[in-house]
C-alpha cells in the first residue's frame, strides 16, 4: 500500500486514539508489525499547543518514518496552519480527522460533525492539501446518520482535492460506537474512487481483518480498540493474511519483556507521576483476560511509584509462566469468555 511517496511495508494501520496512541504505544505497535501508526489527534488551534499534554502529543523524537500526525478542527485557515506547523515539526503525512464522534469535538464543528457540511469539507481539504508538500489523508465515518450516509460524496470530494488515502469507520456519527460496524458502504466507496481506501471499525481478529479486506476490496485495515492490551494483533494478522492461520502465541517471557519495556517507556516519556497513572489503563488492558488479572489490577492500581509497578509486573508474569509457556492476548473467538484460562488449539493460555 502506498501513500504518496511512502510505500508501507504492509496494509495494517494503527488508528489514532486520544490518550492511547502516544509515542510509547506507537513504537510498540510498529515493532509488532503495524505498517503505519498515526498519532493522537491534535487541535488545529496552535495557540493551545503550549500545554504539556500538547507538547507530548507533538513529540515524535526518534520515531521511524513515515510519521503521520492527525489534526482536528473546523476552520480551513487554522487547519492549514496546523498542517504546516506539524510538517515543520517532522510530520511526513498529515491526517485530517472527520471521524471522531465525541461531543467535545463535534460541538466545535469538527470531527464527524463536518460530514453534515460537504462544502466546508471541501474547503478544509483544499486548504490543507495546498498548505503542505507532504501527503494528506482523511478519516471519516459513513455519514452523519443512517438516513444520510454520504461517504461516497465525501470520498469524491477528497479525491478531487488531492487526498492520498481515505480511512472509513463503518458507523455514522449518530451511531458513535454503538451496534455493529457495516462495511457495505466502504465497499461502495472503494468502487467509486481510485485512491486507497482503508477499512476501520470492529476489526477484532486476524480472521475478521482478512474477511473485511476480501469483502470490501479495501487497500488496508485500520485497527484501533482491538490493539489496546494486544499489540500482537498486528503480528498475528500479518501471519494470518500470509498463511491463512494464526501463528503460535508469543512466549510468556517475550510478553513480559514487551510489557516491562512499554511500562518503562511510559515512565520515561511522561515522568514518574503521570507515567504511573497512565500505565494503569495499559496494564488493565494487558491483564483483562489473564488468570489472576482482577487481583493484579486491584493491587497495581494502588501503586504510585515506578519501581513497585515494575516489580508487580515481573511477579505477575512469573505466576503466569507457571501456568504455560505461551499466552495469546486476543481471544479472537477461539476461547470462551467464561473460561479465560482455557487453552487454545496451539496450547497457549488464552487472554
Amino acid at each position: 500500500m502506498r501513500i504518496g511517496p511512502h510505500l508501507l511495508p504492509n496494509p495494517l494501520i494503527l488508528a489514532p486514539m486520544a490518550g492511547v496512541t502516544d509515542r510509547p504505544f506507537r513504537r510498540l505497535c510498529r515493532e509488532l508489525g503495524a505498517g503505519l501508526v498515526v498519532s493522537e489527534m491534535v487541535t488545529s488551534d496552535t495557540r493551545l499547543w503550549n500545554s504539556r499534554k500538547s507538547a507530548q502529543r507533538l513529540d515524535h523524537g526518534g520515531e521511524p518514518g513515515p510519521i503521520s500526525v492527525q489534526i482536528a478542527g473546523g476552520e480551513p485557515r487554522m487547519m492549514a496552519e496546523a498542517a504546516r506547523a506539524n510538517v515543520d515539526r517532522g510530520a511526513q503525512i498529515i491526517d485530517i480527522n472527520m471521524g471522531c464522534p465525541a461531543k467535545k469535538v463535534c460541538k466545535r464543528a469538527a470531527g464527524s460533525a463536518l460530514l453534515s457540511d460537504p462544502d466546508l469539507v471541501a474547503r478544509i481539504l483544499n486548504a490543507v492539501v495546498a498548505a503542505v508538500d507532504v501527503p494528506v489523508t482523511l478519516k471519516i465515518r459513513t455519514g452523519p446518520d443512517r438516513e444520510h450516509r454520504n461517504a461516497v460524496e465525501i470520498a469524491r470530494l477528497a479525491e478531487r482535492a488531492g487526498i492520498q488515502a481515505l480511512a472509513i469507520h463503518g458507523r455514522t456519527r449518530a451511531d458513535k460506537f454503538n451496534g455493529e460496524a457495516e462495511f457495505e458502504t466502504i465497499k461502495t466507496v472503494v468502487e467509486s474512487v481510485s485512491l486507497p481506501v482503508i477499512a476501520n471499525g470492529d476489526i477484532k481478529s486476524p480472521r475478521n481483518a482478512h474477511r473485511i479486506l476480501e469483502s470490501t476490496g479495501a487497500s488496508g485495515i485500520m485497527i484501533g480498540r482491538a490493539a489496546q492490551g494486544n499489540p500482537w494483533i498486528f503480528r498475528d494478522t500479518l501471519h494470518y493474511l500470509e498463511h491463512g492461520r494464526l501463528p503460535q502465541a508469543p512466549r510468556v517471557e517475550e510478553v513480559r519483556e514487551r510489557v516491562l519495556t512499554h511500562l518503562a517507556d511510559l515512565h520515561h516519556f511522561y515522568g514518574e507521576y503521570t507515567g504511573v497513572r497512565i500505565a494503569r489503563k495499559h496494564l488493565g488492558w494487558y491483564t483483562q483476560y489473564l488468570p489472576g488479572g482482577d487481583a493484579f489490577r486491584r493491587g497495581f492500581n494502588k501503586l504510585d511509584e515506578a519501581g513497585p509497578q515494575q516489580r508487580a509486573v515481573e511477579q505477575f508474569f512469573q505466576e503466569i509462566n507457571a501456568l504455560g509457556d505461551r499466552v495469546r492476548f486476543g481471544r479472537y473467538g477461539e476461547v470462551s469468555a467464561r473460561n479465560p484460562s482455557a487453552r487454545t488449539k496451539d496450547g497457549a493460555l488464552a487472554a
